[in-house]
């Protein structure tokens, strides 16, 4: 039985500094569940000081544990530890992630436990596996390429999957030598303390991996200017993710990962198989997580002639659909993370009707769901292609539906001006595929399916407005290494 009663869950609120869970006085920033708008608890509002704090504690530790020096296999080694801690506390941490979270105790009991762990474990075994090189050079003098860690990476995770998008982010810089501070969101930020104490729990030296709580606005442009933080790795929207590189360039110049907003098509041809089996694919593709995904697929670009076919079976998906609090094992549907976001969904959807849109299902939010957010899942069609629902990120379970009659006009409604991150092209031929991949400005490309998989080898990253650099894949690990150039005359 995995349903749990969320008045019952206990857990820490403060900082985790040092191996230690800390209770600061700074500002207080409440912290509600998103299924019923309940306030439950409160954190610091950590600032430069507890910044300050959390980064030269982690640069001391880094140094005098060794951890940056000590072998890449006992890296690994820990590393592996933790993940193994991971699944055995699954039953609490999947308690903390669905109490305060828009995840479903189900999916992440499921999923988000197991993904984060072994994203972990792909980390820890690249830590020996990917080293330096040796280049050609004259005959009485040796070159190489050296790689070592930055130091002190600070990592930025956003609300919506926050036990995977920490493990994306520490299991390549840890892996890599570095010590990290990550700042969970302030909306969702109690399972990465636990996560955070199972490392240290799993042998990581306490210091090297501590987490502050606070604002992105205060307590994340402290971490992301201050001098002693050598690169940078943000997860979240476009706008914050240009700030961070503003910041990061007039602070020292450090590198950046930035996963940032996308507004993904889901090109669908005539030729693409069984409109009912296709729309459970862009169904879960545009409602997971209640929409709210970076990755979301919320535009579906579709050849007009089997259009009548596939909207039939969406309509009834959409129709069948139920929330249910996050903290119900019965739960599959996830709500808004709060009142913000609910006013944000709703406030496109009637200005896109404004603009000449049209709701074919759903367009409101769900009657007797208490003071939770739990929005129906709509799709708007006649959205020409400068309509603000086809335009802007909207971080909520709205599909928007646009019609084409051969492949230049998908590919081409399926571009989008700002933004390119990932895209889903539905086809058996291979041709069509082929071409469709090649012409689409996004950082992932989908065929004949539509969301990431368990191949932690494969990297994602946008394009434009969506990012810059990798997560996941060797690219990722590569990336928390820089690289020493050395030339040696014999």
């Amino acid at each position: 039985m995995l349903s749990f009663d969320p008045d019952n869950v206990s857990f820490c609120t403060g900082n985790y500094i040092d191996g230690q869970h800390t209770q600061q006085n700074y500002g207080q920033i409440e912290v509600s569940r998103p299924s019923d708008g309940k306030a439950y608890a409160t954190i610091p509002e950590s600032g430069i000081d507890g910044v300050a704090d959390a980064v030269e504690i982690a640069e001391t530790k880094r140094i005098s544990s060794g951890w940056s020096t000590c072998s890449p296999r006992q890296r690994g080694a820990i590393l592996h530890r933790w993940a193994d801690l991971i699944e055995e506390d699954a039953a609490y941490l999947g308690q903390l992630e669905a109490l305060g979270s828009t995840r479903p105790i189900t999916d992440v009991i499921n999923h988000e436990i197991p993904f984060t762990a072994e994203a972990i474990r792909f980390y820890a075994e690249c830590a020996d596996k990917y080293s330096g090189d040796l280049l050609p050079t004259r005959k009485d003098s040796l070159g190489m390429l050296i790689p070592e860690p930055y130091g002190v990476v600070a990592a930025i995770t956003p609300w919506n999957f926050p036990l995977s998008m920490a493990s994306w982010k520490c299991g390549p810089a840890l892996a890599a030598g570095n010590a990290v501070v990550l700042k969970p969101s302030e909306l969702t930020p109690f399972s990465t303390l636990r996560l955070a104490e199972l490392a240290v729990n799993a042998g990581l030296p306490a210091g090297v991996l501590n987490i502050v709580q606070g604002s992105g606005l205060t307590t994340g442009s402290a971490l992301v200017k201050h001098p002693l933080i050598r690169k940078v790795s943000f997860t979240g929207s476009t706008v914050t993710g240009a700030q961070i590189m503003s910041d990061a360039g007039f602070n020292g110049m450090k590198p950046v990962t930035l996963e940032l907003g996308g507004k993904s098509p889901q090109l669908v041809f005539n030729d693409a198989g069984d409109p009912a089996e296709i729309a459970q694919r862009i169904f879960r593709g545009f409602t997971a997580n209640g929409g709210q995904a970076c990755v979301a697929g919320t535009r579906l670009i579709i050849q007009r002639d089997i259009a009548p076919a596939l909207l039939d079976h969406l309509i009834v998906l959409c129709q069948q659909c139920l929330p249910g609090n996050t903290w119900l094992e019965t739960s599959r549907y996830s709500p808004l993370i709060d009142s913000r976001q609910g006013n944000k969904v709703q406030s496109l959807i009637r200005q896109s009707c404004l603009e000449g849109g049209e709701i074919l299902a759903g367009g409101k939010r769900f009657d007797h769901t208490e003071e939770g957010w739990f929005w129906q899942p709509t799709l708007l069609t006649s959205v020409e292609q400068d309509n603000c629902a086809v335009q802007e990120e909207i971080f909520g379970p709205v599909l928007t539906v646009q019609y084409f009659d051969d492949e230049e006009e998908g590919i081409a409604l399926a571009q989008h001006r700002n933004y390119g991150l990932c895209a889903g092209v539905h086809t058996q031929r291979l041709s069509v595929a082929m071409r469709a991949m090649q012409s689409l400005n996004s950082g992932t490309v989908w065929i004949n399916r539509y969301g990431r998989s368990g191949d932690f080898i494969i990297p994602t990253g946008g394009f434009m407005g969506s990012g810059i650099g990798k997560d996941l894949g060797r690219q990722a690990f590569q990336a928390c290494q820089r690289q020493k150039s050395v030339l040696i005359d014999f």
